[in-house]
């Protein structure tokens, strides 16, 4: 059955949008965010306080690409307004370990007891900081925020080791502003 889909997302005041090329750019106060958006069968439309996704005669497959797309969209018109945070904790019962960022890099150093440091290189568009026992990292796109937190985490992964025993690590405590574990 074919249906008439179209989505419209607000835009609040000072956030800007426009559209080109299949690149969709966000401008607000706090940043800017931009968003590969093409499909052939999807129309954008952006107007001055809006961005409509729509497709005439579209299948249940449309809707649902649509609807992928306006949640993209609202995600980055948030980010735009207030940048999505990630919080991780250090956790280090065997070795003390040092954590730190040293130009585009996080460092740890003395995990486990190893010689070499572990480093994973900071993504452009993000911002980390090591407070005590904690790192934050914001950004205003999603995506980058959970990957950029999700490559800290892994950063500390162990092989070959009783991971009951072995609990030290880098681990995500709060995911863009919602505590991990809750419901």
């Amino acid at each position: 059955m074919k249906i008439n889909v179209e989505n419209k997302t607000e835009l609040p005041s000072g956030v800007l949008a426009s559209y080109a090329n299949g690149l969709l750019t966000i401008k607000g106060p706090k940043g800017e965010v931009a968003r590969k958006m093409h499909d052939p069968e999807l129309k954008f439309k952006v107007e001055a306080n809006s961005v409509t996704i729509s497709c005439a005669n579209g299948t249940r497959r449309h809707k649902r690409q649509a609807n992928s797309l306006t949640a993209h969209v609202k995600n980055m018109v948030a980010g735009v307004q207030q940048p999505f945070k990630y919080v991780l904790k250090i956790c280090s019962g065997h070795f003390p370990m040092n954590v730190a960022v040293s130009g585009d890099q996080l460092v740890v150093k003395n995990f486990l007891g190893e010689k070499f440091p572990r480093a994973t290189k900071l993504k452009k568009g993000t911002t980390v900081k090591v407070e005590g026992d904690k790192i934050s990292v914001e950004s205003c796109d999603l995506d980058l925020a959970g990957q950029m937190a999700s490559d800290i985490e892994l950063l500390t992964s162990k092989s070959n080791r009783d991971l009951r025993v072995f609990q030290d690590g880098i681990y995500m405590i709060e995911k863009a502003g919602k505590k991990v574990g809750e419901s």
